[in-house]
């Protein structure tokens, strides 16, 4: 175990404790209901490995009256998407005053809008490519900048609803009906897929994500979309870049808790092809998936994971 992973481990500690009722929010009705879901379950059972008496909910319109039925000491937000991890469920939390895992209001709903998070990296100092927000109209009519770019909602996660144009004379993108009207239009960045979890500000690791294609939907979920080399084989100056931006992004952010930050890195040139894509306050929560994957590299069980995110849960987050 290197001197890190040592660092990371101990910051865990899982020694024992008087049990709690913990209400696992899951599902609800964005986009990412089925990860959600997924993630939901995974906890859930971790948690009850860990000793914890746990409630899991579908979250549902009635969310204030499923929590206040369950009455939790801790509210564990296995949530993904928006209305979910966008400040709107951590606001109704904050009302209840229930201790809850992951990032407060204001740093999930800045979080969760993309072009909102890069006013912070820039701030911040931290590199990013150029964005701007559009009309479905004015992207299906023209290009709003020069190919390859990357069309996609500002304000949702998991690659749901992503184009990539890569050339002008293919035209521009005609937009599935139940996209929303207002969208983002990126500088396509080529390159390595690389992520960093963050974990009560220390970085974890950093893990390279090979596909065959884009890093889309089916890639982060299906069985065998996506292969994680971790720690990654890149040179120093990136793999401690990616280190220290994913920590600078959480701490700019106003993070809490764990948080996952991920990057493309154009090896052709070198730490100046390194750049931030986005921070995700509540990155997927199964065992294998990477933020997870990154703390058991660390030496810290899944069950451990869980315990420490459930100690850490509080409100003014």
């Amino acid at each position: 175990m290197t001197a890190h992973q040592r660092v990371a481990k101990e910051a865990v500690d899982v020694s024992s404790r008087a049990p709690k009722t913990i209400a696992v929010l899951m599902g609800g009705p964005s986009a990412e209901r089925e990860v959600s879901l997924s993630s939901g379950r995974e906890c859930a059972a971790a948690l009850r490995t860990a000793g914890f008496d746990v409630v899991e909910i579908d979250a549902g319109p009635d969310l204030v009256n499923q929590l206040t039925a369950v009455n939790p000491d801790v509210v564990f937000n296995g949530l993904h998407g928006r209305l979910c991890e966008d400040g709107v469920v951590q606001g109704v939390l904050e009302w209840l005053r229930l201790p809850y895992t992951h990032s407060g209001v204001m740093a999930s709903a800045i979080a969760m809008d993309k072009q909102k998070t890069k006013d912070i990296y820039r701030a911040a100092g931290l590199p990013f490519v150029d964005s701007v927000l559009a009309t479905k109209a004015e992207i299906e009519a023209d290009h709003v900048m020069a190919p390859p770019y990357v069309v996609k909602p500002f304000n949702e996660g998991s690659s749901v609803g992503v184009y990539i144009v890569t050339d002008r004379a293919n035209g521009t993108p005609t937009l599935a009906p139940d996209l929303p009207e207002t969208l983002m239009v990126e500088t396509y960045a080529p390159g390595r897929e690389l992520t960093t979890a963050v974990m009560d500000d220390r970085a974890l690791t950093v893990t390279d994500i090979i596909t065959d294609g884009w890093y889309d939907y089916a890639a982060k979920y299906e069985t065998g979309g996506s292969r994680h080399v971790l720690p990654a084989d890149v040179p120093p100056d990136i793999f401690d870049a990616c280190m220290d931006y994913a920590v600078r992004a959480h701490k700019a952010l106003g993070c809490r808790g764990m948080s996952r930050t991920d990057f493309r890195w154009d090896e052709a040139r070198g730490l100046d092809g390194l750049i931030l894509l986005e921070t995700n306050t509540q990155p997927g929560m199964t065992p294998t998936s990477l933020a997870p994957e990154q703390a058991a590299h660390c030496g810290i069980t899944f069950p451990e994971l869980m315990t420490w995110m459930v100690e850490d849960a509080s409100c003014d987050r």
